[in-house]
């Protein structure tokens, strides 16, 4: 395997010009941004602090988009907020459920950009799979998302309401004075749509405060998951300042092939993102880490790659989540045999490690894992350009 992918830029912002003039949006600002912007507006300064608290409960914990439901609020309070604030969220473009109740959202936000998000129910929890970015910074040759090119960032607004969206469709905000109900069908968040989390840290962290906030949508920290390809200085702060759960999306055990799967291995090769995870769990005081690793027929999912895997966690609170490939049109690689994938797994059970092997689910949707791309970038590439571009040798023509 050679590898020719460009290898991903260190892009931790990107500058967006947001419309000007207009009523500033509340949703996505941290508390002490919701304090200064009332403040700013003319809430006078020792009322700021109740005043942030109150809305801040209405948009959070009771999903409340409208001023005048804010009863505990003045009248003529309410009616100043209206004239400076909106509540807003993207925009749903359609939805979509899959035959085992995957529900793929496809969201419209600022510019008319678009992007995916997936709902996949299990017995006893709900799981949100949520984007970070319009496109993708990282060209991961065996990722769907990766082949649309990065357009932009997305605000703590867009990806916070992201949740508030889904919770809107699910119909499961708190009625103010109903008797509390514990049951959660959206009771987890990972990070796994399109983007690399890590490429955008601020507005992740700061829409991952709002979901971990105790008088708004109240997730856990261990709720909450974040996969990154392995972008080494983001993974200290995320312990430091989200303290969320962590994947890692490995997918191979040397270098050479980790080099075209994920080519940001290029800049943090496998022993740099190690020690880095070595030192994590300490840090955040957080479970174990997840180990993502997508079984590709011929290419990573020998005997032999699973034991150089356990040698590469050991020492590493870890589970390794087996994904079968999820196949797409034009894909370069083929998913692993069952009989492969199982006795992959086996030997990494055999070794005292969780190794589950990942349900596929929405494939019929193509919601499953690295398949989301939205729709209007999804452009049809031949086979033979996503190999190219990839970096996997073609071989010559008989």
């Amino acid at each position: 395997m050679t590898a020719s992918a460009p290898i991903t830029q260190d892009v931790m912002t990107l500058p967006r010009k947001l419309p000007e003039g207009g009523k500033t949006n509340l949703v996505g600002l941290t508390r002490d941004q919701l304090r200064e912007t009332l403040i700013a507006h003319g809430t006078p300064q020792k009322q700021a602090k109740m005043r942030s608290g109150q809305i801040w409960q209405w948009i959070y914990q009771w999903g409340k988009r409208d001023f005048a439901d804010m009863t505990n609020l003045a009248k003529a309070y309410r009616a100043e907020l209206e004239e400076n604030f909106v509540i807003e969220i993207p925009e749903v473009v359609s939805r979509q459920v899959s035959t085992d109740g995957t529900r793929k959202y496809l969201v419209r936000i600022a510019g008319g950009h678009e992007v995916e998000v997936v709902y996949i129910p299990e017995d006893g929890r709900g799981t949100l799979c949520i984007s970070s970015q319009v496109g993708c910074t990282l060209t991961c040759s065996f990722c769907h998302t990766g082949t649309q090119k990065l357009v932009r960032n997305l605000t703590a607004a867009e990806i916070i309401g992201q949740v508030m969206m889904a919770r809107d469709d699910l119909n499961e905000w708190p009625e103010p004075g109903a008797p509390k109900d514990e049951t959660r069908l959206l009771s987890n968040i990972v990070l796994m749509g399109m983007g690399e989390p890590l490429y955008n840290f601020d507005n992740v962290r700061d829409a991952m405060k709002i979901a971990m906030d105790p008088e708004g949508i109240q997730l856990s920290r261990r709720r909450i998951t974040l996969s990154t390809s392995g972008v080494v200085p983001g993974i200290a702060r995320t312990a430091e300042e989200i303290g969320c759960l962590l994947a890692i999306s490995f997918h191979a055990t040397t270098d050479d092939v980790r080099d075209v799967l994920v080519p940001i291995n290029r800049k943090h090769n496998i022993a740099e993102l190690l020690q880095t995870l070595r030192d994590y769990p300490r840090v955040s005081n957080s479970e174990r880490i997840t180990f993502e690793y997508v079984m590709l027929d011929g290419v990573n999912d020998s005997d032999e790659d699973a034991h150089r895997l356990l040698k590469h966690i050991e020492g590493i609170p870890a589970k390794v989540n087996l994904i079968p490939f999820n196949e797409w049109p034009g894909a370069p690689y083929k998913r692993s045999s069952n009989n492969r994938i199982r006795a992959f797994a086996n030997i990494i059970y055999q070794a005292g490690y969780a190794a589950p092997i990942r349900k596929t689910r929405g494939e019929d949707i193509m919601a499953a894992c690295g398949q989301l791309k939205s729709e209007t970038e999804r452009a049809r590439k031949s086979k033979k350009q996503i190999e190219a571009e990839a970096g996997i040798p073609v071989p010559p023509s008989s």
